[in-house]
């Protein structure tokens, strides 16, 4: 047990120092010609057209989640020592520091998204966009229980149960159009033909590790793999068992040969903005709404779900038939072991289909009546993504001294922590330039990695006409 959290440690600590994502830009929300406004709400327009650059038309970098660096990494406590940080697991670390710095269940999340070609322009009474993009998502969620096992061994009971990582990735295909209604309501919509690249949902549901007042172990739990690739095969050892007859087959390993599009989709996304008033602007938007029909889905599991061990009993050791002796109670233990803690390949289980994370936005802008260059703006969101869910709200004031240039600051509170951004946005004709953050970034390591799962940095050029 104590090797297996030592793996999903491992994991955690390289998604959080990692992991790089591009993902919306929520700070630009309020910004005119914005150039990508149209992927937070498909009702916005620009005042110019325009075409990516290859790579750098629009590029964001971020983490988010409610824990990091700072939750498994210490300042050593003793000041001569070589090592100046330290792991969690360092013995002059208490478990209520630790405990302090995490939460009960602690998240992850990260999407990147690459811009491969995205074009903008006036045309058909409205607005249009063309996009090609590829999207990537990895979250995993990591329960305090797993933390307390591993530092703390006084307790008689762990629950680390909705132990889980996912992993999506899948291309986009997107044609947007933007119409104005009248002089008040503007609408848009934008189709997206999916094409599904790879998945994998890895969950460990109901584990506890409990110490019973007889001084029995007792491991449960449920471990299951579903893996949706292309060409993928599950590499299997088998061995006999020690004592029991029989061998048993366990997953070392996964194969992937000739990978490509493994699933089909549709995706949708709405939106709309109403002028109440001169200076009042109210915006709606609901995006991702669709699905990825995969075309296999291949499972493994763990076929025992329960481990007992309640010591060793009665204990012979010169008596080779006797079956008391440590070698064949260890081998009795090692058995049952092997079919609660290795995974086994279930097969392919057919085709699935999997919802897209949608994301509901709400917005209204206020622009200063006695002096119009200046405006406000409160931006509400929520993502649909089951045990990755988040909502956040964010308050900018976003100014444009003149027609060319334009930015803003915000702050924002959301599912994960405080925050502050900002954005600049230089859009002339010919050549349009931004940049800016969601999150700005706080303490970081000597080597920069940040200490907190929250930090962005977005920015991008574009041939504006």
């Amino acid at each position: 047990m104590r090797h297996i959290v030592r793996n999903i440690f491992a994991v955690a600590l390289l998604a959080s120092v990692g992991t790089i994502t591009a993902q919306d830009f929520n700070s630009s929300y309020f910004i005119n010609d914005y150039k990508y406004r149209h992927d937070l709400n498909p009702a916005f327009d620009n005042e110019q057209s325009y075409i990516s650059m290859p790579a750098i038309g629009n590029l964001t970098v971020t983490m988010q989640g409610n824990f990091g660096l700072d939750g498994v990494l210490f300042k050593n406590p003793n000041p001569g020592a070589a090592k100046k940080t330290v792991t969690f697991m360092h013995p002059d670390i208490s478990w209520s520091q630790v405990k302090g710095s995490l939460k009960d269940n602690n998240k992850l999340s990260t999407n990147l998204d690459v811009t491969i070609l995205s074009v903008g322009f006036k045309g058909f009474g409205g607005y249009n966009t063309i996009e090609l993009n590829s999207r990537t998502f990895v979250g995993m969620q990591l329960p305090l229980g797993l933390f307390e096992l591993a530092k703390n061994t006084g307790n008689r009971r762990y629950d680390f149960s909705d132990l889980g990582f996912r992993v999506q990735s899948y291309g986009e295909l997107a044609f947007g159009h933007s119409h104005q209604i009248n002089e008040k309501l503007r609408i848009g919509a934008k189709m997206k033909v999916l094409l599904g690249l790879a998945r994998a949902d890895v969950e460990m549901n109901n584990v506890v590790a409990d110490l019973t007042s007889n001084n029995q172990w007792t491991v449960s739990g449920q471990a299951k793999a579903n893996l949706k690739v292309k060409g993928l095969t599950l590499k299997e050892e088998e061995k006999e068992y020690n004592n029991k007859p029989g061998s048993y087959k366990y997953v070392n390993d996964v194969d992937v040969d000739g990978a490509g599009i493994n699933g089909f989709g549709l995706g949708l996304d709405l939106g709309a903005t109403y002028k109440v008033a001169e200076s009042m602007t109210l915006s709606a938007a609901l995006t991702d709404i669709g699905f990825i029909s995969w075309s296999n889905n291949i499972q493994a599991s763990n076929h025992q779900q329960t481990f007992t061990f309640n010591g060793f009993h009665d204990i012979s050791v010169k008596e080779e038939r006797d079956p008391n002796t440590l070698d064949k109670q260890s081998d009795d233990y090692a058995d049952q072991l092997a079919d609660f803690a290795n995974l086994q390949n279930d097969g392919d289980q057919g085709g699935e289909t999997n919802a897209l994370a949608a994301t509901a936005r709400l917005g209204a802008e206020y622009v200063l009546p006695a002096y119009k260059p200046l405006s406000f703006g409160l931006l509400l969101q929520h993502r649909f993504d089951g045990a990755f869910s988040w909502s956040e709200g964010r308050l900018s004031a976003n100014y444009a001294p003149v027609k060319w240039l334009n930015g803003g600051v915000n702050i924002a509170v959301n599912s994960f922590t405080t925050s502050a951004g900002w954005v600049l946005n230089i859009h002339p004709k010919v050549l349009n330039f931004f940049i800016g953050m969601d999150h700005i970034l706080g303490k970081t390591t000597k080597e920069m990695i940040p200490l907190s799962s929250n930090a962005s940095l977005n920015f991008g050029m574009n041939i504006a006409f």
